[in-house]
């Protein structure tokens, strides 16, 4: 056997297995801003030891979305302004340069793959989980067509980070039917190979998510305000 292979290395994998669950659970809103996560239950939940949970906290604390204090454990990750702005403007810079290398690169068969995007975009456009799901499928696509590996790691990789609030800003349907435009003119724009149009349109629609994100927020932050200073009457 050689000696730098161990089957003890294989069982890394599981802390980044778990960490991907939680991380789902935390887009989903299974887990809220704030909240503690408890090692003795999800060690539990998943049948695996604490140190293994431990890890997979840590590899979510480098995703920004749980923060780990001593003595106080693991938390769910507060949303901000500060951060959603932050996040979409990077967010934004990554995209639009994906889908100008994407019009550079493409040929039919990847166009017809984006039209068959498109379609079922516009199937669930009524649906925010399914439309949400299907638009993160469309920018790993378009992230693919890149043919820059690094670039899309770096969009993979993020987008757990900025998940929470790519899905805010798809809450309102009209929202997501004015990002369907956006799709079919920066698809339009790949397919005739117009890298600058195609990155332009792309930065415009992730700006224009940034902004449905921040107003369903704020209005939420104003929501959580208004309920406290009732409680505190009362």
């Amino acid at each position: 056997m050689n000696s730098r292979f161990s089957p003890e290395r294989t069982l890394r994998t599981l802390p980044l297995q778990i960490s991907d669950q939680i991380a789902e659970t935390i887009l989903d809103g299974g887990f809220m801003p704030g909240e503690r996560l408890r090692e003795t239950e999800l060690a539990e939940s998943f049948q695996v030891s604490r140190a293994t949970i431990r890890e997979a906290l840590r590899l979510l604390e480098q995703r920004g979305l749980v923060k780990i204090r001593p003595q106080h454990g693991a938390h769910v990750t507060k949303l901000s302004v500060k951060e959603l702005e932050d996040l979409f403007e990077v967010r934004a810079s990554l995209l639009s340069s994906a889908s100008r290398l994407a019009a550079e690169h493409s040929n039919s068969k990847d166009i017809a793959k984006l039209r068959s995007l498109l379609t079922r975009l516009e199937a669930n456009v009524g649906n925010t989980a399914k439309y949400t799901a299907l638009s993160g499928e469309t920018v790993s696509t378009i992230a693919a067509l890149s043919q820059n590996e690094v670039l899309a790691y770096y969009i993979s990789d993020f987008a757990q980070r900025i998940g929470r609030y790519v899905r805010m800003g798809l809450q309102d349907e009209g929202r997501r039917r004015v990002s369907l435009k956006m799709w079919k003119r920066l698809v339009d724009a790949i397919e005739s190979g117009d890298g600058q149009e195609a990155a332009e349109v792309h930065r415009r629609l992730a700006l224009a998510n940034r902004s449905g994100a921040l107003k369903v927020f704020l209005g939420e932050s104003q929501d959580a305000t208004r309920t406290g200073s009732e409680i505190t009457q009362d």
